[in-house]
């Protein structure tokens, strides 16, 4: 039997259904702006490979107690919703990519052949190949005890390609493209079949993950399309939206989903996803797209990450209500551009989830 939320803001809001106020949480809530996130990192001691578990390292019971403190670091500022603290490419290990982080991920051989394609190893066993997630998802939902949602989370198909052909991050420091990603951009236009049978590779990944994360006890998933920003609305269309469609179509339908595309400006194709909510970016006037989908949808964001790293108390305080405004109090979801800065100051954290839970209409 389901246990009963105490907190079920953010399903509701997810579902277009009424709430008492807006829930807010962030896209990198239990990360380096946190002074505590950071000491935990130092009295552990242990590679992020181990604590997102994108290596072929034995288990530790010890490093699911890691995951799972570092997890639920944000409940007390008051966030409406925990996230499982892992990373995007925590996947990509048992299909045979393991990436290690010096400090950002590092694949050893970028997969840009046939016969490397071929060779990713298909996720069709979950709970073995994936144990260790499995673990931390059930062992937050008994420490929560109907506390709180957990939010569920996988990156997207080209998201995840443009990482394993890159070899590394595909994306400079701060925004835009890295040199590293041109390979992504000749293989759409001399083998983009090539591409596409990676992207078919990654999307059934993609789907036996999410399902199994929804099977372990998450209650709401997001998918990632964080390179969104540098695609074109074409490739968006090409590579990108068909397989979000398959991916949200084989998720359990009672399980809400959120489709995160960053700062990507043609919402309309992130409606035509099939997910409940669409996260969108600064770039994206969410009143405007809220009357365009008349409340068809829910909407997430879309506060300035910026912001929150150079803005003042008021200038938080005048961004979430501008928001909360023109989402409205149905169908809204508070959340960011995108995640939290590693170099945003904690205060401002803390000010930005107190302003919205106490926000009220003039």
């Amino acid at each position: 039997m389901e246990q009963q939320l105490k907190n079920d803001l953010l399903l509701r809001a997810s579902r277009c259904l009424p709430v008492e106020r807006v829930p807010v949480w962030m896209m990198r809530q239990a990360g380096r702006s946190d002074p505590l996130y950071r000491q935990i990192r130092q009295k552990c001691n242990l590679p992020l490979e181990r604590l997102f578990r994108t290596c072929p390292a034995p288990m530790s019971d010890t490093d699911v107690e890691w995951a799972v403190k570092i997890s639920l670091l944000p409940k007390r500022i008051g966030v409406d919703a925990i996230i499982v603290y892992k990373d995007i490419l925590t996947p990509l290990a048992p299909m045979g990519a393991h990436f290690r982080f010096s400090p950002g991920p590092v694949l050893g051989e970028p997969i840009r052949t046939q016969s490397q394609v071929d060779a990713l190893c298909p996720l069709d066993n979950p709970p073995v190949q994936l144990e260790f997630t499995g673990q931390v998802i059930r062992s937050l939902r008994e420490t929560l005890n109907g506390e709180l949602p957990l939010i569920g989370f996988a990156g997207a198909p080209l998201t995840l390609a443009f990482f394993l052909i890159a070899g590394e991050s595909p994306m400079k420091r701060g925004t835009g493209i890295s040199e590293k990603a041109k390979p992504v951009f000749e293989m759409v236009g001399e083998t983009p079949e090539l591409l596409h049978q990676l992207l078919d590779k990654l999307t059934e990944m993609t789907i036996n993950y999410l399902n199994y994360q929804i099977r372990q006890g998450v209650q709401i998933v997001q998918l990632f399309e964080s390179i969104a920003d540098v695609l074109s609305r074409q490739m968006y269309e090409d590579f990108a939206l068909p397989y979000h469609q398959r991916i949200f179509a084989e998720l359990k339908a009672e399980t809400p989903s959120i489709i995160f595309a960053k700062e990507f400006p043609y919402v309309n194709l992130m409606q035509q996803s099939g997910a409940d909510v669409l996260s969108i970016g600064k770039c994206v006037d969410l009143e405007k797209a809220k009357t365009e989908m008349d409340n068809s949808v829910a909407f997430q964001g879309n506060v300035d990450n910026d912001i929150l790293r150079d803005g003042t108390f008021a200038d938080i305080t005048e961004a979430v209500h501008t928001c909360i405004k023109q989402g409205g109090e149905t169908g809204h979801i508070l959340n960011l551009s995108h995640g939290l800065h590693r170099d945003t100051p904690f205060e401002n954290v803390k000010h930005f989830v107190h302003i919205a839970k106490t926000y009220q209409d003039s």
